[in-house]
């Protein structure tokens, strides 16, 4: 599956929300033709570089489709995008407009699974903590029965580095991830 790559300082998860400002134009012809065409583009997170010129990424990633856009006064766009499914990069290729694509593999997402006994206070806070989030939020489809999903809500919001929420996109192993949660949360 051969997709354009947007890489970004931001760890994006299946599920979750992303609001961007758009403003160079490469990134405009990828969003105008994701949005015509109801195609997918792939998030990763930059290693080294910037988001304007070269940069290399992880790879690992989540795609994303776009769900809302809008003109902002200042005349940028504005869009809200949200993961879909990780994959791992194959290859990429930087075409002449400075566009990244990639040939991207999809990776099987975990199953839904029921909240751990040992975990039950996770989705009462996440829900409590969401709330105050507004609408980045609240036209998602929660899913607080659900432990993935509560577990990669947590890792966006909570205040974790970039490269630890990374690790978290390329594992499997939920408990794992409820256990960081509980840890990060103890410790605040």
């Amino acid at each position: 599956m051969q997709v354009p790559l947007f890489p970004l300082n931001t760890v994006l998860f299946p599920g979750g929300p992303l609001p961007l400002r758009i403003f160079e134009p490469r990134y405009l012809d990828m969003i105008s033709r994701c949005v015509k065409d109801d195609l997918p583009f792939g998030v990763l997170l930059i290693r080294e570089g910037g988001g304007t010129g070269p940069a290399t990424t992880w790879k690992v990633g989540t795609l994303a489709t776009v769900t809302d856009w809008y003109q902002g006064s200042d005349g940028l766009l504005g869009i809200t995008a949200v993961g879909t499914r990780r994959f791992r990069l194959a290859s990429a290729d930087r075409r002449p407009d400075g566009l990244n694509v990639g040939e991207v593999e999809l990776i099987a997402e975990p199953p839904a699974l029921p909240i751990p006994p040992r975990h039950r206070n996770l989705p009462h806070i996440l829900e409590t903590v969401l709330s105050d989030f507004g609408r980045l939020y609240e036209d998602l489809d929660a899913r607080y029965d659900d432990a993935v999903w509560v577990a990669w809500r947590f890792i966006e919001i909570l205040p974790i580095g970039l490269e630890q929420k990374q690790a978290v996109l390329e594992m499997d192993d939920i408990d794992a991830c409820l256990e960081l949660i509980e840890r990060v949360l103890r410790s605040s």
